[in-house]
C-alpha cells in the first residue's frame, strides 16, 4: 500500500512538521504514532518522513532520502469564475488531474455577485487545491492567482494557447492537441456559464489564441473544464 503523503507546513533542513487540520487528521482519523512513515513534500521535494514527535498541534518529522516524484505538466487552466460550488470541484479535479496553474478570471457573463465575492474566495481555493494535491500524491499544489480580468489575460505567454468555443465547429480540442509536444507551455481558457461572448472570442483571437471545440454537446463550465484538463495533460504525457 502506498504511504500517505503531505505537503509540510513548516521545513527546516532535515527536518519537518504538520501544524492545523492536518494535525487532527493524522492523530485523530489516522491515529499516527511516533516511529510511523510517510512520504512529505518540502519545497516541492518529495522526500521519507518519519514522525519524531506528536503533540495536539504538531507533528514533527525527521526527513530522509529523496523519492523521484513525476513532474506536473505545464498546463495553465483560465478558469472563468462561475458558481463557487461547482467550480470548487473543478479546481479540485483539475488539480487530481495535475494542471500547474489556475488563473480565476471574470468574464462579462460572470454573475455579477460571484465576481464581487470571488477575491475573498482565492485562499479557500488554494486550501481546496492543496487537499487534492496531497490527496492525489502531488509533489506541489498548482498555483491559483488572485481573479482578474479576461483583458488581463489573453496576453499571457504560451507555447499553445486554447479558448474553448461553443461556435467553433470544424476544429477539436483533439485536433489542436496532436499538434502539441509534451514540453509546451499549453493555456487553456475555459468560458463561464453561457459561454464567451463574440466580443470576447474577438480579444481571443486578436491576441493569438486557437479557437477550439470539445464536440456538439454542451457541457457545464465544470464539465468542460475537467475534460479538457485531461485531453490536454494526456496529449502533455505522450
Amino acid at each position: 500500500m502506498a504511504r500517505r503523503r503531505w505537503i509540510a507546513d513548516e521545513v527546516s533542513e532535515n527536518h519537518a512538521a504538520l501544524v492545523g487540520t492536518h494535525v487532527q487528521h493524522l492523530v485523530r482519523v489516522l491515529r499516527a504514532r511516533v516511529g510511523q512513515q510517510f512520504d512529505i513534500v518540502t519545497n516541492g521535494a518529495l522526500r521519507r518522513g518519519v514522525i519524531a514527535n506528536i503533540s495536539e498541534t504538531r507533528v514533527d518529522f525527521d526527513l530522509g532520502e529523496e523519492i523521484p516524484a513525476a513532474v506536473s505538466a505545464n498546463l495553465t487552466l483560465l478558469l472563468s469564475i462561475f458558481k463557487f460550488d461547482r467550480m470548487e470541484w473543478a479546481i479540485e479535479k483539475c488539480t487530481e488531474l495535475g494542471v500547474a496553474k489556475i488563473i480565476p478570471v471574470i468574464a462579462k457573463r460572470t454573475d455579477t455577485h460571484l465576481a464581487s465575492a470571488s477575491a475573498k474566495r482565492a485562499e479557500r481555493w488554494r486550501r481546496i487545491a492543496h487537499q487534492a494535491s496531497e490527496q492525489s500524491r502531488r509533489t506541489a499544489p498548482p498555483e491559483i492567482s488572485d481573479p482578474i480580468k479576461l483583458m488581463y489575460a489573453t496576453s499571457f505567454p504560451g507555447t499553445l494557447r486554447i479558448v474553448l468555443a461553443e461556435t467553433e465547429v470544424q476544429i477539436t480540442l483533439r485536433d489542436v492537441l496532436d499538434t502539441l509536444h509534451h514540453e509546451a507551455d499549453v493555456l487553456l481558457a475555459i468560458g463561464p456559464e453561457g459561454g464567451w461572448t463574440e466580443d470576447e472570442l474577438q480579444i481571443f483571437k486578436l491576441a493569438g489564441w486557437k479557437s477550439a471545440s470539445l464536440g456538439p454537446t454542451i457541457l457545464r463550465a465544470e464539465t468542460a473544464a475537467i475534460a479538457a484538463t485531461a485531453l490536454s495533460i494526456s496529449a502533455l504525457n505522450r
